[in-house]
């Protein structure tokens, strides 16, 4: 039996979306015992659990590999129908697509602008750190995402989009007040104990930067805001309450103005940004790929020459 029944795939895509198997009896109309039985009978033939039972269920390993496969499939569903005028093919098309917060607070969105107005596209983003981005292409939550990883997710193409650049900022007043005798005393000497803006705890872009300084050695101060919005980010910087990395183009503006002050002006930090998207022959799909990679190539730095 090496056939996957798609009544038992589309009910363990709405176990894992709606989060219960009783939600899912619901959205589906038939019994939670149903539901039950069907994922039972998917996991027997697979001979793989498929899913952890707690609150809410989570796919397994396996399990997302299943339920990539059918979101895949109702992607390809929805195309059918619409090329063959079938009912409800007016609808829009929606796509899932995970990009990192700095990306989304400048040059995403107006990649996204650029896309045909004729395709009928509506987007849902979903908004995570570049590093695990591809986490929510695997698990098959998005169909494609801006990720730092160039290693292609199961069923998906990646492409180099170029590479961000992040340079280290304060207000002119908190690098007065908290750096020291800085410029004339080394920043290594005395950005250690300096309170630090970081985007999540996951952000370990500051701590990156002071380890370059110190060769290897130390870390940003435990004294560090958590302001988990690109935007946010760079106006608590710019506020005073502390010092941190932040994309240069974002940056730029406000460092003109006076607000901002540049620590190492010799220093930047890049992080490379890749896109991946699943591999199937979907115009609007290919369409957005375009556009992402377009303005990307105009945004970022390309790497070459470094």
């Amino acid at each position: 039996m090496t056939e996957l029944p798609l009544d038992q795939v589309r009910t363990l895509l709405a176990v894992v979306d709606e989060g219960t198997f009783d939600a899912a009896a619901t959205v589906l109309h038939v019994t939670p015992s149903a539901v039950s039985q069907r994922v039972k009978a998917l996991e027997q033939r697979t001979g793989r659990v498929l899913l952890m039972r707690t609150k809410p269920v989570r796919p397994t390993e396996s399990g997302e590999v299943v339920v990539r496969f059918a979101r895949q499939l109702a992607r390809l569903e929805d195309e059918a129908r619409t090329e063959l005028g079938m009912s409800g093919s007016d609808e829009p098309t929606r796509l899932s697509i995970a990009v990192n917060s700095d990306s989304l607070a400048t040059w995403f969105l107006p990649a996204l602008a650029r896309v045909p107005e004729e395709l009928r596209l509506c987007y849902e983003l979903r908004r995570e750190d570049q590093d695990h981005t591809a986490a929510l292409l695997r698990e098959g939550l998005v169909m494609a995402a801006v990720t730092s990883s160039p290693e292609a997710v199961t069923g998906c193409s990646v492409r180099s989009l170029g590479r961000m650049r992040y340079v280290p900022v304060a207000g002119p007043d908190f690098a007065a007040r908290r750096l020291g005798g800085w410029p004339d005393t080394p920043l290594r000497d005395v950005i250690g104990d300096a309170p630090v803006v970081a985007f999540d705890r996951r952000d370990d872009l500051q701590d990156a930067f002071v380890r370059g300084l110190k060769r290897g050695r130390g870390a940003a101060s435990s004294l560090r805001h958590l302001v988990p919005t690109s935007e946010g980010f760079v106006d608590a910087v710019a506020a005073g309450m502390g010092w941190g990395m932040a994309p240069e183009v974002q940056a730029a503006p406000l460092l003109d103005a006076g607000r901002l002050v540049n620590l190492a002006p010799e220093s930047k930090i890049f992080i490379p940004l890749y896109w991946q998207q699943w591999k199937l022959d979907f115009p609007a799909l290919a369409a957005v790929s375009e556009a992402v990679a377009t303005a990307a190539s105009e945004a970022l730095d390309s790497g070459r020459g470094r």
